[in-house]
């Protein structure tokens, strides 16, 4: 399962002009997945950006390897800044993510002058709108969003945003629940089970692991269609969506359920990873539930599987997001279970339009 060939065009010099206003003997080019000084270096950069941005780090050397690294080119690419001694003092990252949406990922050494500061991040904007020429070029679009993400206390990124061209479009809670041994009895058998009618169940899988394309397909399908509705959803393909999910770490076929009505009906669907730790936790990346299921509890039993999964794993918490303006009252199922806000981030948008072809 793997996305189409990359849209992006990995040459930095073929995007920017001579005139980037970089002090003399600076440079952009794209980073080596394969030397662990530059990995080293951008992991320090990104957690140096979540520590000024939220107050703690996460981000590992694993996270960067995987956005620099050759599997993820076919949806990515990446720029770095270098000084006039060669060290990085900036990172751009950019992402394919589905139709029409492009995410860009601008990360700014938070020891750099402010001057610096805001001719690294025009230059990255500079690239990353290029590469939404690009991309959008190449789906046959009309326009390319650029959608990339602040944390809500960050002022000083989010007024370099603003002053390069974004704008704030919604704001997202951060939300984690503790988990408790006892709760490993909430559901008879996270792996299936069934209440009122719904039965809710991991995938299937053959002796090796492998789970089964129809039952991968209609999770798809499922959160498709769920959240065809919902703010900034966009379609993406089944191998898109499918190669971006088993990039992450977390990753694991059996944090994946689905529920169904008596019929075999699909009803819903939960996606979940693991997040790191000591011990670790489990994470909500997706739960939808169709319009033909709602009002019986498939989101509530859903949830009631992902916790019981979690504490017969000996896991602490469980971690999701919701947007903070979701109109269909999620927030309050999330909190009325116990989920408490950890942090907020924020998405900024801008639109890039693409000249006929």
């Amino acid at each position: 399962m793997q996305p189409e060939e990359n849209r992006f065009e990995s040459d930095p010099d073929e995007l920017l002009t001579d005139d980037t206003a970089l002090p003399v003997g600076w440079t952009v080019e794209p980073p080596d997945p394969d030397d662990p000084a530059q990995v080293e270096r951008l992991t320090a950069l990104w957690r140096g950006h979540q520590v000024t941005g939220r107050g703690w780090a996460s981000a590992t050397a694993g996270d960067v390897r995987i956005e620099i690294g050759r599997r993820g080119q076919r949806v990515r690419e990446n720029v770095v800044i270098r000084d006039e001694a060669g060290r990085i003092v900036a990172w751009g990252m950019v992402h394919d993510r589905s139709i029409a949406r492009m995410v860009f990922r601008p990360v700014i050494d938070r020891d750099a002058d402010a001057r610096l500061a805001r001719t690294c991040s025009a230059v990255l904007v500079a690239w990353a709108q290029a590469q939404a020429v690009e991309v959008g070029t190449a789906r046959g679009l009309k326009s390319q969003q650029i959608d990339t993400e602040a944390f809500a206390d960050d002022e000083l990124f989010q007024r370099l945003l603003a002053r390069n061209g974004f704008t704030w479009v919604r704001t997202w809670w951060q939300m984690s629940r503790p988990v408790t041994a006892d709760e490993a009895e909430l559901v008879p058998d996270p792996a299936d089970w069934s209440a009122n009618g719904v039965r809710f169940r991991l995938l299937g899988r053959d002796d090796s692991g492998v789970p089964d394309p129809v039952d991968v397909h209609r999770v798809h399908d499922v959160l498709e269609e769920a959240f065809a509705d919902h703010f900034n959803s966009t379609e993406e393909t089944f191998d898109e969506f499918v190669f971006r999910l088993r990039e992450d770490p977390g990753h694991r076929w059996d944090h994946w359920w689905l529920a169904e009505l008596d019929d075999g009906t699909p009803a819903g669907a939960l996606v979940g990873s693991r997040l790191p730790g000591d011990p670790p936790g489990s994470y909500v990346e997706y739960i939808g539930v169709l319009a033909n299921a709602r009002g019986r509890g498939v989101a509530k039993g859903l949830l009631h599987t992902v916790i019981a999964d979690a504490a017969r794993r000996g896991r602490d918490r469980v971690g999701l997001e919701v947007d903070a303006d979701s109109p269909t009252g999620a927030d309050g199922l999330y909190t009325s279970m116990g989920w408490q806000t950890r942090y907020c981030t924020e998405s900024w948008h801008q639109e890039i339009a693409i000249a006929p072809q």
